[in-house]
């Protein structure tokens, strides 16, 4: 029998009755939950919940939010409900730095992340000629303090285009406008080591080379108009020791920050990730 998957993220006050009433609506469909997990944080007395689930009949996800409607207002619920099957769309900005995206083009391309790359946009052409073996499309848009309005004004007209589902800015070296960030809320991701606060600027690697340490590390989140402070989805480190070089050190950061933002935009195309305030809910 052919069936039709389905995610439900939720998130509302925790209260006694809450799964009970959900795993009720899904009985009455016929639905068979596939996989569900649940979080209650004691600190903000809410609740969180992601059914990944199938239904006998295919059914339009607007329709399936109009009838879970009247459940999420008895719960105050901000609930969200998601075709599993339907890749996200990807828009990808980038600037000199191209190993998350080589890295996201290839697992992509392998069938290793489950998304669509719908266009690249870099403030340089360097990566072109990357994009078009991939046969994505690539938008070079300069930018200057002159232009900057505008430039963000086409990025904004291609998410709309392209119907674009997330903007991931791998290594896009240029702060977003107050404007931007607003408008890509809850849906852009950016990557960055995480040496930040400590070294900031050019050629971190090569501070922190210089001061010594012993652990390097990437950190992505959500974008938002307080810089590099959004909400913090995929973390990771990797010991490094006084016998590697500075190129060795940024060779090393380059695979962790490939890797930590490969593992964020997995997390939500997946509908994995919940906010809790400035913190985030990431659903394994």
């Amino acid at each position: 029998m052919n069936t039709h998957d389905y995610i439900l993220t939720l998130s509302c006050p925790d209260r006694v009755g809450i799964v009970h009433r959900v795993t009720g609506w899904l009985l009455e469909r016929e639905g068979n939950i596939i996989d569900a997990q649940q979080f209650g944080d004691t600190g903000t007395q809410r609740f969180f919940l992601r059914v990944h689930f199938s239904l006998p009949r295919s059914t339009e996800v607007a329709e399936l939010q109009r009838q879970f409607q009247p459940l999420a207002e008895d719960f105050g619920m901000d609930a969200r409900i998601h075709d599993a099957r339907r890749k996200a769309r990807l828009l990808i900005l980038v600037s000199r730095q191209g190993h998350c995206l080589n890295d996201l083009l290839f697992r992509t391309h392998s069938g290793q992340l489950p998304v669509e790359i719908a266009a690249i946009v870099s403030n340089h052409p360097d990566y072109a000629s990357l994009a078009g073996s991939y046969q994505v499309p690539f938008f070079h848009l300069p930018v200057t303090p002159e232009t900057r309005a505008e430039q963000e004004r086409r990025i904004l007209d291609l998410v709309e285009a392209e119907r674009v589902d997330l903007v991931v800015l791998a290594r896009y070296m240029q702060i977003l406008s107050q404007n931007l960030c607003q408008a890509l809320s809850g849906r852009a991701i950016n990557i960055h080591h995480s040496f930040l606060p400590s070294f900031k600027g050019a050629r971190p690697y090569h501070q922190a080379h210089a001061r010594g340490v012993k652990i390097i590390g990437a950190t992505a989140h959500y974008v938002t108009a307080d810089l590099d402070e959004g909400p913090i989805i995929e973390q990771d480190i990797e010991r490094v020791d006084h016998s590697m070089s500075a190129e060795e050190l940024a060779q090393v950061g380059s695979d962790v920050e490939s890797l930590v933002l490969a593992r964020a935009v997995r997390r939500h195309v997946e509908h994995r990730i919940l906010l809790n305030g400035q913190r985030t809910v990431v659903f394994k």
